[in-house]
C-alpha cells in the first residue's frame, strides 16, 4: 500500500525562529508494544530539539492497550500526545472534547507516520505448519493474542480474521463470525495488551502461534533469537494505520502545543522513519521503505473501508454492546 507524498509543515522548518516553549517536557501515551520503538526514537528527537532550540526536553512514555489508555486520558492522565494503533481510540478523545474532529488533517497520511498489519509468529520449525488464517481455527492449534475489548492490536486481529472469513464464505457475515469464533475458542488466555500476549507466548511458552502486528513479530523474533521463533505472513491481512495526535486541551494547558506538534512532525523525517523501519514497521517515506523492503514480504492488504464500510460501521456492527464481537465471546 503506497502512501501519498509527504509534506513537512512549517512547524518543523521554523523551529529555529519560533520562541521556545514554556515547558520542555512531553508525555507520550502510546500502545502496548511501542516501548522499543520510542526508546530508539526519543533520544534522537531530544538531540534534534537541543540542536534546533538550544533547550532540553524530557519525554515520558505511558504504554498499554490503547482503549485503556484513552480511558485513562479521559480520567485525567495528562498526555500531550497520543501515538496509538487504533483510530477509534483517538475518536474517543474527540468525543470527550480533548481534541478536534479534524485531527487526521493535521499531519500527512491521515496522521499515520507508519503502518503495519496482523501477522503470525510460530515456534521453531513451524511444527503445526501454520500458514494462513484458516489454520488458526484448527482443533490442534492454540492461538495467542490479547483481548479485543482492551487492545487495539487485538481488534485488528479480530477484523483481519473476519475479513478472511468473509472472503472464504462469499461475504456471509454469519459464517465469518462462526469462523472467528472458532479461532477465539482456541485462545487459552486473553491478556489485556499486546505486550502481555507476547510474554505469554515467548516467555511462558503457551500457544502454537502468536498473532500480533508484523512489527512486533520481527522484534520478538530478534529478542528471543535462541528460541528460533519464525515469522509467517498470511495470504491477506488488514492495513493497520498507527495514528498520532496532539491532545490539544492538555497541551494548551501545559504550554506544549508547539513542542508536541514538532515532535509528531519529526516522526515523518527520514531519520525517524529509518529508526521505525529498523523496528519492522512499514513506513510512509518511500525512499526509506525501499531500503528495508527485503525484511518485509509483499502481502495483499485490505482496508476497513473496503471490507467493513469504515470505523463507524465497525463500531456499530462489531464493537458495540451486543454486536458481533460479543457474540464471538459467548461462552469464552
Amino acid at each position: 500500500m503506497t502512501f501519498p507524498a509527504l509534506r513537512i509543515s512549517a512547524v518543523v522548518l521554523a523551529l529555529g525562529a519560533a520562541p521556545a516553549t514554556a515547558q520542555d517536557a512531553l508525555l507520550n501515551t502510546s500502545y502496548d508494544i511501542a516501548r522499543e520503538v520510542f526508546e530508539a526514537l526519543n533520544p534522537q528527537f531530544q538531540a534534534h530539539w537541543q540542536e534546533t532550540t538550544g533547550r532540553t526536553v524530557t519525554i515520558d512514555q505511558s504504554h498499554g492497550g490503547t482503549s485503556r489508555q484513552a480511558r485513562a486520558i479521559l480520567e485525567g492522565l495528562p498526555a500531550d500526545v497520543v501515538t496509538f494503533n487504533q483510530e477509534t481510540d483517538i475518536e474517543v478523545l474527540v468525543e470527550g472534547g480533548l481534541l478536534g474532529a479534524d485531527w487526521r488533517d493535521a499531519l500527512p497520511n491521515g496522521a499515520s507516520p507508519w503502518y503495519s498489519l496482523p501477522a503470525f509468529l510460530v515456534r521453531d520449525g513451524n511444527p503445526k505448519n501454520i500458514q494462513d488464517w484458516s489454520d488458526l481455527a484448527r482443533d490442534d492449534v492454540e492461538v495467542i493474542f490479547p483481548n479485543p475489548r482492551t487492545s487495539g492490536n487485538a481488534r485488528y486481529t479480530y477484523l483481519a480474521a473476519f475479513a478472511y472469513g468473509l472472503e472464504q464464505n462469499d461475504g456471509d457475515e454469519d459464517a465469518a463470525e462462526a469462523f472467528v469464533k472458532a479461532i477465539f475458542d482456541n485462545v487459552p488466555v486473553f491478556d489485556t495488551g499486546g505486550r502481555g500476549a507476547t510474554q505469554t507466548f515467548a516467555e511462558r511458552n503457551i500457544g502454537d502461534v502468536l498473532v500480533t502486528f508484523e512489527a512486533e513479530t520481527g522484534g520478538i523474533a530478534a529478542a528471543y533469537a535462541d528460541a528460533g521463533l519464525e515469522r509467517v505472513t498470511p495470504s491477506v491481512s488488514l492495513f493497520a494505520a498507527f495514528p498520532v495526535a496532539v491532545v490539544t486541551e492538555v497541551a494548551e494547558r501545559n504550554g506544549t502545543v508547539d513542542l508536541a506538534t514538532a515532535y509528531l512532525e519529526w516522526l515523518y523525517t527520514p531519520e525517524a522513519q529509518r529508526i521505525v523501519a529498523q523496528n519492522f514497521y512499514r513506513v510512509a517515506n518511500d525512499d526509506v521503505a525501499a531500503e528495508f523492503a527485503d525484511q518485509l514480504p509483499e502481502v495483499r492488504l485490505v482496508t476497513v473501508d473496503e471490507v467493513f464500510g469504515g470505523w463507524d460501521a465497525i463500531q456499530e456492527n462489531h464493537f458495540a454492546e451486543g454486536a458481533r464481537l460479543d457474540n464471538v465471546f459467548v461462552n469464552q
